[in-house]
């Protein structure tokens, strides 16, 4: 709970009370590697911080491909804000990488932060905006660049998850096959 207080402190004041209702509100949940944390075609019910581990944001193309398009490790919240916001389903999959523990506030509990902790809304907004902000500027470095700057590029944004998740993972990430990705980590070294 300690590192979910330091990251939500981060983005706006909360006193000692209103830490302890938020503390009071969230349960951990261990979501094993493969599990899905929400699932395209429903209605996101949960806020996440990952604790320990690494999820990746992923659709399914229309050749039943799965496109990896985010990885979220720890120290973050995952959500599916506009799903859960707005009660509308998803379009993507939120999966374990590999094994995680995370801190789980459900859409009620969450809901209730808001409606309790006046400065909550506004600490959410900063933070969604931040995440939103960062999703856009890593994805739009990935759409005009070769394959190896685009993983030279994945290293210096994901330092921690490379040699922590599939090869299949990272190259689906970078657009790229399998043994194009081997090519390149072989080249770079």
């Amino acid at each position: 709970m300690k590192e979910f207080i330091e990251y939500i402190l981060q983005f706006g004041d909360l006193n000692q009370q209103q830490l302890d209702l938020i503390s009071q509100k969230a349960t951990e949940l261990n979501l094993p590697k493969d599990e899905y944390f929400s699932e395209a075609g429903k209605i996101a019910q949960q806020v996440g911080f990952i604790l320990d581990g690494i999820v990746r944001i992923c659709y399914y193309n229309n050749k039943g491909e799965d496109i990896t398009t985010y990885f979220i490790d720890e120290n973050n919240l995952v959500v599916d804000f506009e799903s859960f916001e707005n009660d509308i389903p998803s379009n993507a999959y939120v999966q374990a990488a590999i094994d995680c523990k995370l801190l789980v506030f459900s859409k009620k509990d969450w809901r209730e932060l808001l409606d309790t902790i006046i400065p909550w809304e506004a600490i959410a907004h900063k933070i969604s905006t931040k995440k939103m902000k960062q999703k856009v500027d890593r994805r739009s470095r990935l759409v005009s660049e070769d394959a190896t700057t685009r993983y030279l590029n994945f290293l210096e944004i994901y330092p921690n998850v490379v040699n922590r998740v599939p090869l299949s993972y990272v190259a689906s990430y970078l657009g790229v096959t399998q043994s194009s990705l081997s090519r390149i980590r072989k080249n770079i070294r």
